[in-house]
């Protein structure tokens, strides 16, 4: 493997970039994708990095980073963005076709990790814990495997076709799933494609617990009970939880939450709405209530978010 690709930032690439996107919200998901024209010569692989960044005397600074390197995506020039046979491959038609290199970087916060930290009360911590709360006290750069998860998410915020704020929810939920299968290659706590559910090794029950994770993230304004959803998806209560939990690795409720509360600061920070009607938007019946889980969330009140 090439030595820029230990980097994953290949200088040598800068003088073709041809398409740039980014989003940066105070206390989430700080993230860039650059798509550059793929060198003849270049023959590295896909590769993945998990930078570890602590500052004991700045400990806001404190945050974790993925970059992640994928090759050989064919994109059109001129139509990059709208032109869907060259998205997945190239076009017999198109003159105007290039191989790409997509280079992709997603900075957590503190902040936002903190919140997945089961517990602060137990000094003896697994590594997972030690990243996720920084109490591991040095900085470090780790190569992450590119599992078959981890592409197919990378394939979905490559190429998913979501606009304004339901991208900002398909965004922000994709982070999180990056985060929980690279912690979960890097680390080695247990295998990725064990499954301890059983009735999840049949593909079509796989498929009806990753259709009500869609269906979440679509009706996030709408409160949906569990009964709801898994009539929506038929499939068994008792399995939606346990498969759902199996899958994604957090329960309906806590990715529901933390979904809303991802969509309210996108809502509050760069659409500029009162707190007042983020509350109703996603249905809260109060003010207050709504209040207090965003602050659960975010560590923030919504008004603190506002002042930022």
């Amino acid at each position: 493997m090439q030595e820029a690709v230990t980097t994953i930032y290949p200088q040598e690439l800068e003088h073709d970039l041809i398409y740039e996107k980014g989003r940066e919200i105070p206390g989430s998901v700080h993230y860039t994708i650059k798509r550059y024209v793929k060198p003849q010569h270049w023959l590295a692989e896909d590769a993945g990095m998990l930078k570890y960044h602590y500052e004991p005397l700045q400990p806001e600074k404190n945050h974790v980073e993925l970059r992640f390197c994928v090759t050989g995506n064919m994109y059109c020039r001129q139509h990059q963005n709208n032109c869907n046979e060259c998205k997945a491959h190239a076009s017999l038609q198109c003159k105007e076709k290039v191989e790409s290199i997509d280079l992709l970087s997603f900075v957590f916060s503190s902040t936002l990790l903190s919140q997945f930290v089961k517990s602060r009360l137990n000094t003896s911590t697994t590594l997972s814990e030690g990243v996720l709360s920084f109490t591991h006290t040095d900085s470090f750069s780790k190569t992450v495997p590119l599992c078959s998860r981890t592409r197919l998410v990378l394939e979905g915020v490559l190429n998913h076709t979501y606009t304004d704020s339901l991208e900002n929810i398909y965004i922000n939920a994709q982070t999180q799933m990056l985060l929980l299968y690279s912690l979960d290659c890097l680390l080695g706590e247990k295998e990725i494609d064990t499954i301890s559910c059983k009735f999840l090794a049949n593909e079509a029950d796989r498929e009806k617990i990753n259709k009500a994770r869609e269906i979440l993230i679509q009706h996030i304004g709408e409160p949906i009970t569990i009964k709801e959803l898994s009539r929506k998806v038929a499939i068994n209560e008792c399995y939606l939880k346990k498969g759902f939990k199996e899958l994604f690795g957090t329960t309906i409720f806590d990715f529901y939450q933390s979904q809303r509360m991802e969509h309210a600061k996108y809502l509050l920070y760069e659409k500029g709405l009162s707190v007042t009607d983020v509350s109703l938007l996603l249905g809260y019946s109060s003010i207050s209530h709504f209040s207090t889980a965003f602050k659960k969330h975010t560590g923030l009140k919504p008004c603190e978010l506002l002042l930022r």
